[in-house]
């Protein structure tokens, strides 16, 4: 099924839109036109084409379980056949769940949208369980028998995605208990996220006697007036307290589905099945975790004691850790504006990768402005390969968003690229689904970089791109290290809020180190990041994405000739191919121990560089 890309940022609305904020002028956001996918909601073709699901699935089950070895050994183009109608199947009922899904994140407190992206979600279950046999049945088929048909070149294309079925084949249980799993998911694992969801999008923190939403609440923690910061903490603190008890039963019930899952599907560590899932050695996530959590001291803790200085004090409060630094521009950056600068950036490294990026704009496949209900943050989805991906952001204004901005463009152009590769090749693994979100950033950034007008500004952009970096690689590093604890101990027995508090504080003091004073509120704020609750271990591809493009851009950097082509061939190559295939032709391999090391030193070289920037001040 289509899936959800989840920015790292949790990125924030436009204040001047329902929230009651000041008046901003932004320019025209766009809204995304979901026409492509289906007219409405109530359009009559959304019913069909799920009535459809249904009876093309029953019909599918019917004429092939049971006889896919037969077919295997009769002929390979015969497969071939069968797969590609599995493959049209997908592509239909992923149609579907994407225009549900994302009707549903325009406003998730709406009841109309939850009942119909809940129903949506029940008719598609329904109708997926009678293909759960297809992938379970093709690997009962003896490898030998299944590599014979696979010499037919019909049958050849899809090697790469029956190699990665394969992989599963450990962990795969009896149909009946696979069945079982799957319809239940709807009422167990899916139901969980939505009151998630629909608890975030319908709180209210209250910040100088207004009530805002999360992403406008989220945002005044950017804010240039520190008191608007203390305040903005103070009320996220409150709220967070008051659901307290529904985030750690979300959490605790979570931990358990899916420790009942890996225990059935055989899968020893916690993480096991998210390394699979991403198609990455656990070994090789290790090794990036464990040489991260090293840098630390060397990362973010001398970057914030740097900051506290430059802010006037001896430690910084948790509020003040994103705030701007003194003599930052702060001006809101209106759309056109925005729009300009990502393009203008890619455009610098391919034409042809910002002609891309512009179909988002001149198409509406953007979703910027922040309303009551929008889900918050931001994330491309792919939708199906008969469609185009979808960018959902909630544009303010700040340097951030544009980073944010270039980041899902490049998650966006990525689909695109992918696209070709089908329904069942075209999803990227996590670990390199990243790779063009951050490359997209990297190019907004040097760009930037390359026109700033003075040693200051330079200084400021510098400081800003550490801040990010930091973001996504120590605290996502931190956010897989709180989840490994709670998942382990969480099969000991439910963890109290307290207790959950408590792991939290632990893993952001490593992290973030002493120039920073976590005291005041700051235990709760494990309760609002989606990742946990959608896709657990999800956070580490960000850190994978970003030590990767760090050392990526530095191959580009050296103006190897042909580079543009082998960066444009990893993107189309979809989910056709492992990262160590995807990374040989730039030089790269991600299971050298010293591989993460180069990425976090491009880090520790701007941390570098601001502090001689310092001295010579």
């Amino acid at each position: 099924m289509p899936y959800l890309t989840a920015s790292k940022f949790q990125m924030v609305s436009n204040a001047s839109s329902a929230e009651g904020g000041a008046a901003t002028d932004l320019g025209n956001l766009p809204r995304w036109d979901l026409t492509a996918l289906y007219p409405s909601m109530e359009d009559e073709s959304v019913q069909k084409d799920l009535a459809r699901c249904q009876a093309e699935s029953e019909a599918f089950e019917a004429a092939y379980k049971g006889k896919l070895a037969e077919i295997a050994k009769r002929s390979g183009a015969e497969l071939a056949a069968v797969v590609k109608e599995y493959e049209a199947l997908e592509d239909l009922m992923g149609r579907v769940a994407s225009f549900a899904g994302l009707c549903y994140t325009e406003n998730t407190t709406d009841p109309k949208r939850q009942k119909f992206y809940g129903d949506v979600q029940e008719k598609l279950t329904a109708a997926s369980v009678h293909l759960l046999f297809f992938g379970l049945e093709l690997n009962r088929i003896d490898d030998a028998v299944l590599d014979a048909a696979a010499q037919d070149h019909t049958l050849a294309y899809y090697k790469p995605w029956l190699d990665d079925i394969r992989k599963e084949r450990p962990h795969q249980l009896d149909d009946k208990i696979e069945q079982l799993f799957h319809e239940k998911h709807v009422s167990g694992a899916a139901a969980w996220n939505r009151l998630f969801d629909e608890t975030i999008s319908s709180s209210r923190y209250e910040v100088d006697g207004q009530e805002l939403s999360i992403e406008p609440t989220l945002n005044l923690l950017q804010d240039a007036d520190p008191e608007k910061r203390k305040a903005a903490a103070q009320a996220l603190s409150k709220t967070f307290a008051k659901n307290l008890s529904t985030f750690t039963l979300i959490t605790n019930t979570l931990a358990k589905d899916k420790e009942t899952y890996d225990r059935w599907h055989k899968f020893e560590d916690v993480a096991d099945s998210r390394h699979l899932a991403n198609r990455v050695e656990r070994d090789v996530v290790d090794a990036l975790v464990k040489a991260v959590r090293e840098a630390y001291p060397r990362l973010s803790h001398r970057y914030y004691a740097m900051k506290a200085k430059w802010l006037g004090v001896e430690k910084m409060n948790f509020w003040d850790r994103n705030a701007p630094l003194p003599k930052a521009d702060n001006r809101l950056i209106p759309w056109d504006e925005a729009q300009h600068t990502v393009l203008t950036a890619y455009s610098k490294f391919s034409p042809e990768l910002s002609a891309i990026a512009k179909q988002f704009f001149d198409n509406n496949w953007i979703d910027a402005p922040s309303v009551s209900g929008k889900a918050p943050g931001a994330f491309a989805h792919p939708t199906v390969p008969s469609a185009h991906p979808y960018v959902l952001l909630n544009y303010q204004g700040k340097v951030r968003d544009v980073m944010t901005l270039a980041h899902e463009l490049g998650h966006g152009v990525h689909q695109v690229l992918a696209g070709p590769n089908g329904a069942l090749m075209a999803p990227t693994p996590l670990t390199l689904a990243e790779t063009a979100s951050v490359f997209g950033e990297m190019l907004t950034f040097r760009d930037l970089l390359d026109g700033a007008e003075s040693a200051e500004k330079k200084r400021i952009m510098i400081a800003s791109k550490v801040e990010d970096m930091i973001n996504t690689v120590v605290r996502q590093i931190a956010f897989y290290s709180f989840e490994r604890k709670v998942h382990e101990e969480r099969r000991q027995g439910e963890l109290t809020s307290e207790r959950l508090g408590e792991i939290w504080m632990e893993v952001q003091v490593e992290s973030l180190g002493p120039a920073i004073d976590l005291e005041g509120g700051y235990e709760n704020y494990w309760t609002y990041i989606p990742h946990f609750i959608h896709s657990p271990f999800y956070v580490y591809a960000y850190a994978f994405g970003d030590c990767l493009v760090n050392s990526l851009y530095a191959v580009y950097e050296e103006a190897e000739e042909g580079f543009q082509e082998k960066y444009f061939n990893l993107l189309k190559a979809g989910g056709t191919k492992h990262h160590s295939e995807l990374l040989a032709p730039f030089g790269l391999d991600a299971t050298d121990p010293t591989f993460w090391q180069k990425g976090l030193s491009v880090i520790e070289r701007l941390i570098d560089e601001l502090e001689e920037m310092d001295q010579a001040s």
